[in-house]
């Protein structure tokens, strides 16, 4: 955008036409590129007044024919590369598909704008505060020229008027782009940025001299801090992980910073106020006093900066030695690793040979050895659905479906229940995450019409490595609505289930030490892990048990559990290497970059063995683009493949859901990757195999 707008200033002031032409060229290009490069041409309008006058005054001498092919041919030459590749009937196929939701007509562009005081990553405060600027800057900017004839002293007047111009065109034209996500405003940064000098020398004490008008400018730019300041300060997906107030407005013990910059606010207006009627006289050859200097906007602009610098500054210290994108950034820059979020997701291949012994007793009955009423080997519910992530209508990259409530489930393989082989104590419930039933009882309260409760057998914790370390984190598979307590103190209802642990003396017998909650994660109630980091245990506690209550008998509070482990891990990079197809979600493909996107070449798609999706929210919203209903490789895949999740794990950072991974099982083993032949055979542009099934 400023590129286009750059080459049409050049050619104004030096009256040539070249730049105009690099200026529809630049213009068309950026149009094809995305539908919001459409505003390139707000650039284009404005300018098209001076230009024509220079065309005009060079057409007396050479004739309008030299002068109007050549910038006709810089913006058709774009068509030689959109054809270069594909036919007309490809072209407008494309654009019938695009009639799929998302799709909105130009008169919901207010929906762009609703979507910024949402209470999430779409209304954040860094996204307020650059769109308010603007628009607070176009404002301030217009009514200085009207109020001065179209002139501010130390800019020059055309281009001030231009970029003015170009920014309303540009806010115009966005109305036809047909999604209106927030991310969208980012097109405006260089107009924005433009704008906001021209606002800054108009508001200047050189040239605004006006007390009172300062001080309404001050109490413009204070309250729009404070509105920016009402939402979080929160960031997509893994950008958001260890930043302050990433989940609710910025504030102190409980004051919020929004309702302390309006009231600033308004104390400013009623300085502005008083200066109405109390008018300072004043005149240009009188210096500005030091306070009435202080340039509002520069000081909030950068106050804004310092803030999301230290919020990143403050994740990475937080994260740190877990990963963050700052950590991940410097690492990279070092040479130490390039491959982000891989070398620090943690996967257990295999929970069979993670699973702790018990004690003393056999496997089958050690689960119940410290006494079981009420719970049994099949109380799990048959339906392990995780409650619905709820998604605001609009949310960004969200698609819309005509009777859907805008709710999913985001459920991962193989954790939602069901029935299998009888197991070793009996259970026909479905195990998660690949574990055997042979060898992994599993007891539940589901069903009882009575208080529950249980106690296992104490299970042995592996001895300690060379370098002292028994592992990680001691993991329990678990199902139901269980009791837990987040990193920032909030509890969870559910029902008990905690970690005792203790240690042996020579004879064998068990001293209890103390017990612990162990982290959950969620979803409730399918299937998960919950982990109790081996730091938190008291080096001398050698042996660990599950204690569990269930004293809700309503229907769907219950609890479920197989044995502890102490996963046995390797990292995502170590398993899936750089070679091996993988399924990617949009949403994570940035943090995996040494992972091996599967292909898709002339209509074929290579066939993925893993599949990597963010964290639950996200994966919710990447399941509706690819599922089947989203024309995506979902629909296949399920058709193809079985999968079942990995266990998986955020090292330093337990608590924390980074998203999961699957591995794909073709249901058909002995079917081979099929041999493609590819020939060139020449058609019609008109020529089409037949539209593309875009109904469900």
């Amino acid at each position: 955008m400023l590129l286009t707008w750059c080459s049409i200033e050049r050619a104004i002031s030096t009256r040539r036409l070249l730049p105009a032409a690099a200026a529809i060229l630049i213009g068309a290009v950026t149009v094809t590129a995305g539908p919001s490069g459409i505003i390139c041409f707000a650039a284009l309008i404005a300018g098209a007044r001076p230009i024509a006058r220079i065309i005009a005054d060079r057409a007396r001498a050479v004739g309008y024919a030299p002068l109007l092919l050549p910038m006709a041919s810089a913006g058709l030459v774009i068509l030689v590369a959109v054809f270069s590749d594909q036919t007309f009937a490809a072209v407008r196929e494309m654009q019938r598909v695009h009639e799929i939701s998302p799709n909105s007509p130009w008169f919901e562009e207010y929906l762009r704008y609703q979507w910024l005081f949402q209470d999430g990553a779409d209304g954040s405060l860094a996204r307020r505060f650059a769109v308010f600027t603007m628009v607070l800057c176009l404002i301030t900017v217009i009514l200085a020229m009207l109020r001065r004839g179209g002139r501010i002293p130390g800019i020059a007047p055309g281009p001030a008027r231009r970029i003015v111009g170009i920014t309303i065109g540009a806010m115009v034209l966005m109305m036809f782009v047909p999604t209106k996500w927030t991310h969208h405003f980012g097109i405006y940064a260089g107009l924005g940025a433009s704008v906001a000098v021209v606002a800054a020398v108009a508001v200047g004490p050189a040239v605004l001299r006006s007390r009172r008008n300062r001080a309404l400018f001050a109490a413009a730019v204070t309250a729009l801090v404070s509105v920016s300041f009402a939402g979080r300060n929160e960031w997509w997906y893994l950008s958001s992980w260890g930043v302050p107030w990433f989940d609710k407005a910025p504030s102190i013990a409980g004051n919020g910073f929004a309702v302390a910059l309006l009231a600033v606010a308004g104390l400013l207006l009623a300085v502005a106020a008083w200066f109405h009627i109390h008018p300072v006289a004043s005149t240009r050859t009188d210096p500005p006093s030091r306070w009435w200097a202080i340039p509002p906007l520069t000081v909030a602009a950068g106050a804004m900066v310092l803030f999301e610098v230290l919020s990143f500054a403050k994740a990475a210290v937080s994260q740190y030695p877990g990963y963050s994108v700052a950590r991940s950034n410097v690492d990279t820059l070092v040479g130490a690793s390039s491959c982000g979020l891989a070398n620090d997701v943690l996967l257990e291949t295999d929970p069979n040979a993670s699973m702790l012994q018990p004690l003393s007793g056999a496997l089958a009955t050690a689960l119940s050895a410290g006494g079981a009423d009420g719970f049994t080997a099949n109380g799990v519910a048959p339906d392990l659905t995780p409650d619905d992530e709820d998604l605001a209508s609009g949310t960004a990259n969200t698609i819309d479906r005509t009777g859907d409530d805008q709710k999913t489930s985001g459920e991962t393989a193989g954790t939602g229940g069901g029935f299998g082989g009888e197991g070793v104590n009996g259970s026909t419930v479905a195990l998660p995450f690949g574990l055997d039933p042979a060898t992994t009882p599993v007891l539940g309260s589901y069903g009882s019409d009575t208080a529950a409760t249980v106690t296992t057998d104490w299970y042995r914790l592996p001895e300690p490595a060379a370098d002292g370390s028994r592992g990680d984190i001691v993991s329990i598979s678990a199902a139901g609505r269980i009791r837990s307590v987040d990193r920032d103190g909030i509890e969870t209802y559910g029902q008990k289930l905690e970690l005792e642990y203790g240690s042996t003396d020579i004879g064998g017998a068990v001293t209890t030490l103390g017990s612990i909650v162990p982290i959950d994660i969620g979803p409730a109630p399918s299937w998960r892990n919950l982990r109790v980091p081996l730091e938190q245990l008291p080096p001398d506690a050698d042996v660990v048990r599950i204690v569990a209550a269930d004293n809700d008998i309503q229907k769907d509070q219950w609890l479920a559990f197989t044995p502890p482990r102490v996963p046995q891990t390797r990292t995502l990079q170590d398993v899936l290497g750089r070679d091996t197809p993988v399924l990617l979600d949009w949403t994570v493909g940035l943090n995996f970059p040494c992972q091996d996107q599967m292909l898709h070449v002339d209509g074929v798609a290579e066939v993925p063995e893993y599949r990597i999706s963010p964290d639950r929210p996200g994966a919710v919203v990447t399941g509706l683009w690819q599922d089947h209903y989203g024309g995506g490789p979902l629909g296949w895949t399920q058709v193809l493949l079985g999968a079942r999740t990995i266990p998986s794990y955020l090292n330093h950072d337990w608590d924390r859901d980074w998203g999961s991974i699957e591995q794909f099982v073709p249901i058909d083993r002995e079917a081979t990757p099929a041999q493609i032949h590819t020939s060139t055979t020449t058609r019609s542009g008109w020529w089409t195999p037949g539209p593309i099934n875009i109904d469900s």
